[in-house]
């Protein structure tokens, strides 16, 4: 019988230590998780700002286009040789998932606006094999990226900008925002495993926009 309770004892320990059920919110620079239910609270959450960019279609994308999807974000640049591919390929794997599901988009923004011209993303995305108008590759006023990048997504120096942070270099990090527009998910996007978790937060918040 002690044996039987000190095992009673552990799992109802183990299960008080557990992560609550659903994905968290983000609304500060350091990604410290909320947990809540409470749409009183989740109101006053941090949200992506407007903003206004240009897709390799030359179609203007702005936060309107998103609305009321989920959607993954990430900074690349289309000349990148190191760690672009693999945080393409991670964002592939999810795209694959969710080929033709309206309710799901991509956006990845372009670091060397002055380079990457619609032209040259619509050369990107034929190479990559990217179709259709469900992950945009963005462009835009590098103000406007940079802008987007630190206020929206929280992309911070040590995280993406160069010590005089007038130049924004880039970085690993995939960011997943809910249908209202709040950041709920931070993944290393070099990791091919972290696609399996991006695609389990995804079919949680898709459950959440439908009800």
């Amino acid at each position: 019988m002690i044996r039987l309770g000190l095992l009673l004892s552990s799992l109802l320990l183990l299960a008080g230590c557990s992560k609550p059920d659903g994905v968290p919110y983000y609304h500060t620079p350091d990604f410290t998780p909320i947990w809540t239910a409470d749409q009183n609270r989740i109101d006053t959450l941090h949200t992506v700002f407007p903003f206004r960019l240009v897709d390799q279609f030359g179609d203007t994308i702005t936060e309107r286009t998103v609305g009321n999807t989920v959607y993954l974000a990430n900074f690349f640049f289309t000349a990148c040789p190191s760690i672009c591919p693999k945080m393409m390929e991670t964002v592939r794997v999810v795209y694959d998932r969710y080929r033709g599901n309206p309710a799901v988009q991509f956006l990845s923004h372009s670091v060397t606006p002055e380079r990457d011209s619609v032209r040259v993303l619509q050369n990107y995305a034929h190479r990559k094999g990217i179709s259709g108008h469900q992950w945009h590759l963005v462009t835009g006023k590098r103000k406007s990226i940079n802008t987007v990048a630190r206020l929206s997504y929280f992309v911070e120096k040590e995280q993406g900008f160069l010590a005089d942070s007038a130049q924004f270099l880039h970085t690993e990090n995939l960011i997943l925002v809910d249908h209202q527009g709040h950041i709920r998910g931070l993944y290393n996007g070099t990791l091919a495993v972290e696609a399996d978790r991006i695609i389990h937060d995804i079919d949680l918040l898709l459950k959440e926009r439908n009800r």
